[in-house]
């Protein structure tokens, strides 16, 4: 049973989180208008389903009701979390999954272990470089907000700097509170007293013999920290498993109070003050809010008592009430969608596609992973795996189910088992040539095997377009970007190379690989000032492995500029050695030997990129968001393709423009099998 809170202690949320919310309503109904009629009849009704969001993917055994609950809660999440950091647009690291069973024993069968049991939790987070899912237990009430803190932490890394430890825990503290039906929003409550993946007052810290306090009970009864002191807490320092504590209270208080007087772009300044200025934290606080650390602190502990209702919230608790039946409700707001303002689309999902994903997830466990990986094997070497489709597809030498090999392989990618990976990558080819995820793990692949045998990289033209071809498909996919920046610095296309990094790192503002790779690029291109400078930064990281490689990078750089040779590349020449892919490419050719018709090598053949300079003739925009410009250069006239204007990297000028005529270009292209080809990059002159 719930308790509501009485409508006098029900605040509702700031006029600029408003707006927000309202505004990404109309484009979801626009998207419907767009998509009318967009979910599918006939959907079925048992076994597995996959239904599509405009943002996540949701598997599930549940029936498809449930599922299209699944994916409605989350976009409603989404979209609160795109308000509260005010921003139009969110980024995402990739493609999102939320697999959501029906069945308890499925579920805890791969849950992770905490001393030895599974965690009694109705919901958790698996990451990945490639992916990123979410396992629900729809065998629980609102599972998806045991999943909220997680999901909070998600979307800040892909739309946010690096900031300080308060400023992330805090946020992710304060979105855990959520809670959204069809119509409506709350938030604001004290997460560790009313969430489900949190224990409340009265429960025992194990081992101690004390009992657990809330939020709440802590900024009641203790001394608060001061705010420099606050400030100063490095990550490291809080990453603990029991947030009931006195730094993530005050942190949680101090978001509460940023968020509800619209004072976010004040912490902004203040971190770029602190972190890129290096100025004292006193100043910094001074300066960007306005007040002294002290009158700061003072504004949010009047804050936190006036909001009665996590006063209220807390007695009911301490006389009975239980958290579960006394949710807290802070701050509310219409629902900004809802289950009819964005078409969910469902298809049927393989029982032993279904499988291949529970067990591919357990890898990613490391107490599940040997479990995940023998129900991986079966499947890949069962012909019961195939679906029917692969069946008709397949090579005679491949068996299985083709996601089960994928997963194989990224696992073998995952600990350095370069010819297994390249073994499984094959068969998954063979039996579903259409995955453009084998296709990514393929291009992992190659940079791998280039940076282990110090050999160049085996078939990189075929790379750029493999991952050219997954960011067509999945256009936040930060990793694709990177890798792609790195296949372009290995074929000497150095200036697009440096724009795909930069896309990377914008797609994730907070992997410290991103700028390292930058650095690389930059000292590869000689541009030694550039990589110093970030190199500088990235000696001082936190991640000690960044630090080191920073640093030794840093040395290195010294040496290359004295001599006057390029920087450090992912991939560089050495000897001739054996290369796992030499073998896959070899499987692969005798694969296609064996089936149908190969698929055509598409409109830009197998060719590597080429630089071109001359005169822009015109840009025919007839067929957006493509482009076609015609140049002349060389005596002849060249047709060269833009596939998205708006992802064209551009120097010289701030935005592509259609209207462009009789202007001095230079630019690197794919070439095609006349003069045609794809742009890569253009420059103005």
């Amino acid at each position: 049973m719930r308790v509501s809170i009485g409508s006098e202690h029900v605040l509702s949320l700031p006029f600029g989180m408003i707006r927000s919310i309202l505004n990404a309503a109309s484009r979801w109904s626009l998207v419907l208008a767009l998509f009318s009629g967009g979910a599918a009849s006939g959907s079925p009704a048992s076994g597995w389903v996959e239904l599509h969001s405009p943002h996540f993917t949701i598997i599930t055994d549940a029936g498809e009701k449930r599922g299209r609950e699944v994916g409605v809660r989350a976009e409603q999440m989404r979209s609160v979390f795109g308000a509260l950091l005010l921003k139009q647009r969110l980024n995402q690291p990739g493609p999102i999954t939320f697999l959501a069973l029906n069945n308890d024993q499925t579920y805890y069968q791969m849950a992770p272990l905490a001393d030895g049991k599974p965690s009694p939790l109705p919901g958790f987070l698996v990451t990945g470089e490639d992916r990123i899912y979410f396992v629900l237990n729809l065998s629980e009430p609102e599972p998806w907000r045991a999943v909220a803190r997680d999901f909070a932490n998600v979307l800040l890394n892909s739309n946010y700097p690096p900031a300080q430890n308060w400023f992330d825990e805090g946020l992710e503290e304060y979105f855990a509170s959520i809670q959204t039906d069809d119509k409506t929003v709350r938030i604001g409550g004290d997460p560790e007293l009313n969430s489900p993946d949190s224990s409340h007052s009265g429960e025992m810290v194990s081992g101690t013999g004390a009992a657990q306090k809330s939020l709440t009970e802590l900024l009641n009864e203790s001394a608060w920290m001061p705010l420099p002191e606050l400030f100063a807490m490095p990550h490291d320092a809080a990453k603990i498993t029991n947030r009931h504590t006195l730094f993530y209270a005050e942190s949680w208080m101090l978001m509460h109070y940023l968020i509800h007087n619209n004072q976010l772009p004040e912490a902004g300044a203040y971190f770029d003050l602190a972190m890129n200025r290096h100025v004292a934290v006193d100043q910094a606080i001074t300066q960007a809010f306005g007040m002294t650390p002290e009158k700061l602190e003072q504004a949010v502990k009047d804050y936190f008592h006036s909001l009665t209702a996590l006063q209220n919230a807390l007695e009911q608790t301490k006389h009975g009430g239980g958290a579960q039946a006394a949710p807290v409700v802070v701050y509310q707001s219409p629902s900004p969608v809802g289950p009819d303002d964005f078409p969910i689309l469902t298809e049927k999902l393989a029982e032993a596609d279904a499988q291949a994903l529970i067990a591919g997830i357990k890898t990613r466990i490391p107490e599940r992973r040997q479990q995940g990986l023998a129900q991986l094997h079966a499947l890949a070497t069962s012909s019961a795996g195939a679906t029917k489709e692969q069946e008709k597809a397949a090579a005679p030498s491949a068996t299985g189910n083709a996601l089960a090999h994928r997963l194989l392989a990224a696992d073998d990618l995952d600990h350095a088992q370069l010819d297994d990976a390249a073994r499984e990558l094959g068969d998954a080819a063979a039996l579903d040539s259409r995955d453009l995820w084998i296709r990514y793990d393929l291009c992992v692949l190659k940079l791998r095997v280039a940076e282990f045998s110090h050999k160049d990289i085996q078939g990189l033209p075929n790379m750029l377009l493999d991952l050219r071809a997954v960011l067509e498909s999945y256009p936040d996919t930060a990793s694709a970007y990177d890798l792609l920046a790195q296949a372009r610095m290995a074929g000497g296309g150095g200036m697009t190379a440096m724009q795909t990094e930069r896309s990377a790192m914008l797609l994730g503002p907070r992997n410290q690989l991103y700028p390292l790779h930058l650095a690389q690029i930059y000292a590869g291109a000689r541009q030694w000032d550039a990589a110093r400078a970030l190199l500088e930064r990235l000696k001082l990281s936190e991640d000690p492995q960044i630090a080191a490689r920073a640093k030794e990078m840093l040395d290195q750089l010294a040496s290359n500029q004295k001599y006057g040779m390029s920087g450090v590349a992912p991939a560089t020449k050495n000897s001739a050695q054996p290369s796992p892919f030499d073998v896959l490419e070899q499987d692969a050719a005798k694969r296609a030997s064996a089936t149908a018709p190969p698929r055509a090598a598409g409109p830009l053949g197998g060719h590597d990129s080429r630089f071109l300079k001359g005169r822009l003739i015109s840009v025919d925009c007839s067929h957006p968001p493509a482009a076609t410009l015609a140049v002349s250069a060389s005596g002849g006239l060249f047709k060269l393709r833009v596939p998205d204007t708006q992802r064209l990297p551009v120097i010289g000028a701030s935005t592509f423009s259609c209207d462009w005529k009789d202007k001095s270009i230079a630019v690197n292209y794919v070439p095609g099998d006349q003069n045609d080809g794809e742009l890569l990059s253009l420059e103005l002159h």
